[in-house]
């Protein structure tokens, strides 16, 4: 993963926030000048753009995988954090100026090779590592944040296989697919 500086942190959170204020109030999003952005911002990246009102969560929208710039990633993730994430109602115009927004730039993920599910919490890195668990057609993911709501890699396991629409204690009772990622978070 490339190191983002501060101008380019800056440059993405304006890119996220205009991007937020045009769709909450159904404006037309002028489209992205790609070639005059900072080189990294132009490469293909993957980000997760989370919304917050005085700390709680209001939308949270992202991606593993980069397809687009970086850019792109981080405007439509900010609108579809605002609009799409089936957990909440769309963004009203009159909780815009509350809204925080936070990105988090992400490493590739990794797969996390082991043999016995009680290994697993223990090759996990609170605070650190963003996880990715696969059960067949089914895929979860947390960022390394939710580690401060969660900071026991069981409870954390455990609420990760309830996001994905499983039994929380599916991980304890097989091998499933595990990667990790990091992110190098930032926000307004």
């Amino acid at each position: 993963m490339s190191i983002l500086s501060q101008e380019d942190k800056t440059m993405l959170l304006k890119i996220a926030r205009h991007a937020l204020d045009a769709a909450v109030k159904g404006e037309k999003m002028s489209p992205l000048n790609v070639q005059a952005l900072p080189a990294i911002i132009k490469e293909p990246g993957c980000s997760f753009v989370t919304l917050t009102i005085r700390g709680e969560l209001r939308g949270c929208i992202g991606a593993l995988e980069p397809t687009v710039s970086l850019a792109e990633d981080v405007r439509d993730h900010a609108v579809a954090a605002a609009l799409d994430d089936y957990r909440f109602p769309p963004v009203r115009p009159v909780e815009l100026e509350s809204i925080a927004i936070e990105i988090s730039y992400l490493t590739s993920p990794k797969p996390l090779i082991y043999s016995e599910p009680p290994e697993l919490p223990r090759l996990l890195r609170p605070g650190i590592d963003g996880v990715v668990l696969r059960d067949g057609f089914r895929r979860a993911t947390f960022l390394p944040q939710v580690w401060q709501k969660l900071p026991d890699p069981e409870d954390f396991l455990s609420h990760l296989c309830q996001k994905m629409g499983a039994p929380p204690n599916l991980w304890k009772q097989k091998v499933l697919q595990v990667e990790t990622y990091q992110v190098d978070e930032f926000h307004e």
